[in-house]
């Protein structure tokens, strides 16, 4: 008897691979489409850019340093986006009643609604997330030591669990809402921007709460500090910094609870 995970597993690639030879049937407007989501999230960096145009140093970090917060933080999200980005589109699911064919088929609901529309192009934001991540690596002067170095991919690969658990419990939010997509976003897209910058320019009260309430700060500015050998503005534990993995298996356990719940709360429009 196959299990649920695996069932999900296949399930996803399968719809996965639909809509991906659905896109390159068409591959020039893939890459134009592609290149435009490159150009539109590097937008961002080129901000940071000009914004250092005119300081040498932002909350202590110098540019370098920031570009590693920028890389970190925006490959993660952007690997939590190419999979489950979709799970914004679950309010107005919803709404409109068309939920329900996806629970008349015999087929995880998580594992559908994730992979509906599956867009390829999201991985401009990977490849410029990288691109910056790399020139950071080399021009931040890092004290490079083994922890260090494996602290730099464990730190994307947690950071991308803790953004697709965030997906998935924003998503469960939605059966109780109705449809809040926005407030969604605030804590995704939002909270991807916010940790594009040290976490001493923003209020300590702010920096508390996206670490003990949501634990964002878990996704790169924890364990960042360490690598980039700068001071905790909390000053916590120094075992904190390598926390990561664990907050991540906890985000996931407790935002599958939260879709469970939601889907058993779920009343169709026709109910």
């Amino acid at each position: 008897m196959r299990s649920g995970a695996y069932e999900s597993v296949r399930t996803y690639r399968l719809i996965v691979g639909m809509w991906v030879r659905s896109t390159m049937a068409y591959r020039t407007s893939f890459v134009l489409t592609a290149l435009g989501n490159l150009a539109a999230t590097g937008l961002d960096f080129v901000t940071i850019l000009l914004m250092f145009s005119h300081i040498t140093v932002l909350g202590g970090f110098t540019l370098a340093q920031v570009a590693f917060l920028y890389g970190t933080t925006s490959t993660s999200f952007g690997i939590a986006d190419l999979l489950l980005g979709s799970m914004d589109r679950l309010g107005r699911r919803i709404r409109d009643g068309t939920l329900d064919t996806l629970l008349l088929r015999p087929a995880p609901v998580l594992a559908q609604v994730a992979a509906d529309r599956f867009a390829l192009r999201r991985l401009g934001r990977i490849t410029q997330g990288l691109a910056v991540l790399g020139w950071a690596l080399a021009h931040a002067g890092i004290d490079w030591t083994p922890v260090r170095v494996l602290l730099v991919p464990l730190t994307v690969l947690c950071g991308a669990a803790i953004f697709c658990a965030v997906f998935v419990a924003g998503g469960a939010f939605q059966f109780w809402a109705g449809d809040a997509s926005e407030v969604q976003n605030s804590v995704t897209y939002g909270g991807n921007t916010m940790l594009q910058y040290p976490p001493a320019i923003f209020a300590r009260e702010l920096v508390r709460g996206v670490t003990f309430v949501v634990p964002l700060a878990f996704v790169n500015w924890l364990p960042a500090l360490r690598v980039l050998g700068e001071p905790d503005p909390l000053g916590l534990p120094g075992w904190v910094d390598f926390a990561s993995p664990a907050v991540a298996a906890l985000c996931c356990a407790l935002a599958g609870l939260a879709w469970r719940a939601g889907l058993r709360s779920y009343r169709s429009t026709g109910s």
